[in-house]
């Protein structure tokens, strides 16, 4: 098989959490120690950073991983969920991993995967280890999938744990209190192994305290030590308490570790983690007169700041290009929206899309008004020819949304 015909076969062939939902979450590690197994135990031979959380997991690994490339280290970075490319979840360097590994690797253990009901997600960890192993990285960036403690990726022992903040997000799965979600995320914490808390509330701090105490993990809150904050690329208002939990995690990789890593060098890497590893879709600028904004926030956590970012810029106009999909709370999230914006609805090119008539009929009851449209393409288009230069067009809801755009 080519490359499309193996990314095809990965993503139809067996649940995935990103098409499907809900029917791909699996309840135990069983089959991923099982696939580890069978691969030689790739993730044995490696040393790790483990990222969750409810939001800012993938910058607070991409920004780990601008760091650590800036102080000279050859680093994996595994991520998800992809915007264009499945390649974009395992990368080296900044570097995608190549269509040929991909394959190569997929058709090697094929018949494993079909005999033993692997799914996309424990595919694709899989992959990421054995490729991350077979290069010799110094060091690998692991961010949790969904949750924390059943996890495919949680069967790492990582030199640090890091758990960036819970918000209320995949209740179906990790339940309906920030208490319950801390539980499931703090299911990374291993034996002896430092970890650094991002955001806590007074919900879920005792939840870290106990489980690392359990542990006998020495555990940190970022948001208490660090001070000074350094520049970034990054521009959104969330990237605060992100850049804290990177900063933080240095000084224990600094302190704790062999890794070095010198302040001029996590100054660099914040300041260039777009350039150094490719990360798209988090406040980012796809034009000016007017500036169009779009950020894959899509839970009720994320969508908060964005919203209070939002309201910061100067505009005579603003449009909002608007997808979700079919499992979002719409009554935690359309009340973040601002009532003085034109919308225009649409649905992502996804099973689990939305359709846009119900989101625009959901939207009504807030006050929300504006017009559904047939893609997010021709939404897209339709906003930026309603837009004068002075206008405003911000996109979102959903990553699939911003997955969508032309982002290069």
């Amino acid at each position: 098989m080519n490359y499309q015909d193996t990314t095809e076969w990965m993503f139809n062939q067996l649940p995935m959490y990103q098409l499907q939902g809900a029917s791909a979450y699996k309840e135990d590690l069983t089959n991923i120690k099982l696939l580890a197994a069978h691969l030689g135990n790739p993730q044995s031979e490696l040393q790790c950073i483990h990222v969750a959380g409810t939001n800012g997991k993938g910058s607070t690994s991409h920004m780990l991983s601008s760091v650590l490339q800036e102080a000279g280290y050859k680093v994996g970075l595994y991520t998800s969920p992809h915007l264009k490319d499945f390649r974009e979840r395992i990368k080296i360097d900044g570097k995608e991993i190549s269509e040929d590994f991909v394959c190569e690797f997929i058709a090697k253990h094929k018949s494993f995967f079909e005999a033993n009901d692997m799914s996309f997600f424990e595919m694709s960890v899989g992959l990421a280890f054995d490729y991350f192993a077979a290069e010799k990285v110094d060091i690998a960036i692991i961010e949790v999938g969904l949750g924390g403690r059943l996890d495919a990726t949680n069967i790492i022992t990582p030199l640090v744990s890091v758990i960036t903040n819970i918000g209320l997000d995949h209740t179906q799965f990790l339940g309906n209190t920030l208490e319950a979600i801390a539980g499931e995320k703090a299911g990374i914490i291993k034996p002896n192994i430092p970890v650094v808390i991002g955001e806590y509330t007074e919900e879920t701090k005792p939840v870290f305290l106990a489980k690392a105490e359990e542990n006998e993990a020495p555990i940190s809150f970022a948001s208490d030590l660090i001070g000074e904050i350094y520049l970034s690329d990054l521009l959104g208002d969330y990237q605060f308490h992100n850049k804290k939990t990177v900063q933080q995690t240095i000084s224990i990789l600094n302190n704790q570790t062999d890794f070095k890593i010198s302040t001029e060098q996590l100054k660099e890497g914040l300041l260039h983690v777009v350039k150094n590893t490719g990360l798209q879709g988090r406040w980012q600028q796809l034009g000016e007169n007017p500036k169009i904004i779009c950020d894959t926030a899509h839970n009720k956590h994320g969508l908060e700041v964005v919203m209070n970012q939002l309201q910061k810029e100067e505009f005579e106009q603003l449009h909002i290009v608007l997808g979700v999909v079919n499992d979002k709370d719409l009554d935690s999230i359309l009340p973040l929206f601002p009532k003085n914006a034109h919308y225009y609805f649409c649905s992502p090119n996804s099973s689990r899309g939305l359709p846009a008539e119900i989101l625009k009929n959901a939207a009504e009851k807030f006050s929300l008004n504006g017009e559904k449209y047939d893609s997010v393409e021709i939404a897209f288009a339709e906003a930026k020819k309603n837009a004068s230069e002075k206008d405003f067009i911000y996109v979102g809801g959903s990553t699939f949304v911003v997955a969508e755009l032309p982002l290069n």
